[in-house]
């Protein structure tokens, strides 16, 4: 089975592998891999090669390439921020994506390691990511790529593709928990605010790229890559900053709706202790009076008058309807 058309890796750890030469990439084993980068460089040649990192082969065989040693430091470090760093004549980036099976409802995230040089990109990962399939895909069906450099840009313009839809499918949510707040029907839609803002938080902190890196390489390019492919990585950069501008814009209105619909629960519990205010305060002339009469005692008023329980009852009804006006009036007020 090609190993360009499978998820597996082969004996050596490697994906997929492909071979360009100043047009479509094809499709190369881990064996033909080393025998092209050791043969003599020719006019235009490059590679790509897409290794799995949970393979136990994976690192003894990186290390038979020709690739610089802050790569390596790069995979041992902790720190996951989306960057691309000019070291020792090469691009080393990491990029952080969602999974090939992303959803908003259980969000996950995964990093993708990469080295661009002159001869070859070597792209790392443990786990499937939609921006490198969706590269696979485009190599499968033909597309041209003349550089290690605009494979590493058409890379980054694919994860700001996922990130767009990451947006949008957002943007719907928002849209329909909006709806149902401006009819009144709140349900559970304040937790789902907070899951889903939660869920933007982390993908702007993981995926947003780190500026002072970007910047300087794109004002100290490495000599290897041509002017086309800097202004290319260059509108790529724009395009994060806008579809991350959406997202901040997104996370501003995640906030303002859930300001929203904390102010009508307490109105409505406002509402709520209102009404049992009311009714305490109705109920307090006749629990008065029902006390003291109640009492065994003594000279108890009215207790041998025939007209007696009518007389009470006017009391009664007479402090209820001082009550009632005390307490609307003042609502009123």
């Amino acid at each position: 089975m090609n190993i360009a058309e499978t998820y597996g890796s082969d004996p050596a750890g490697l994906i997929c592998g492909y071979a360009f030469s100043g047009g479509a990439g094809r499709a190369i084993t881990s064996a033909q891999a080393l025998e092209l980068l050791r043969a003599p460089p020719a006019a235009g040649e490059f590679a790509w090669l897409h290794v799995n990192l949970a393979h136990a082969a994976a690192d003894k065989w990186l290390h038979q390439l020709p690739l610089p040693e802050a790569f390596f430091e790069t995979l041992r470090e902790d720190s996951r921020s989306t960057r691309i760093e000019h070291s020792d004549d090469a691009l080393i980036a990491v990029v952080n994506d969602v999974l090939f099976d992303f959803s908003l409802d259980a969000p996950d995230i995964a990093t993708l390691w990469a080295s661009a040089g002159p001869r070859l990109l070597v792209s790392a990962r443990k786990k499937p990511l939609r921006s490198v399939d969706q590269l696979r895909a485009s190599v499968n069906h033909g597309q041209a790529f003349h550089s290690p450099a605009e494979l590493l840009v058409w890379l980054l313009r694919d994860q700001a593709e996922v990130l767009v839809r990451i947006v949008r499918e957002a943007t719907q949510k928002v849209d329909t928990i909006e709806d149902h707040l401006l009819a009144e029907r709140l349900d559970n839609k304040r937790a789902n605010l907070g899951a889903l803002r939660r869920v933007l938080v982390r993908l702007q902190r993981l995926l947003a790229p780190e500026p002072a890196a970007l910047f300087r390489l794109l004002n100290r390019p490495p000599a290897w890559i041509a002017e086309r492919d800097v202004t290319e990585l260059r509108e790529a950069t724009e395009e994060f900053a806008t579809v991350l501008g959406d997202m901040a814009g997104l996370l501003e209105r995640i906030k303002l709706l859930q300001e929203e619909i904390a102010a009508m629960v307490n109105e409505q519990n406002n509402r709520s202790l209102f009404v049992l205010t009311i009714v305490t305060v109705l109920a307090l002339p006749i629990n008065i009076i029902a006390g003291l009469l109640g009492m065994n005692v003594g000279g108890i008023p009215l207790a041998k008058n025939e007209s007696g329980f009518w007389i009470i009852v006017g009391i009664v009804a007479s402090f209820t309807v001082v009550a009632v006006w005390a307490a609307f009036g003042r609502r009123r007020d």
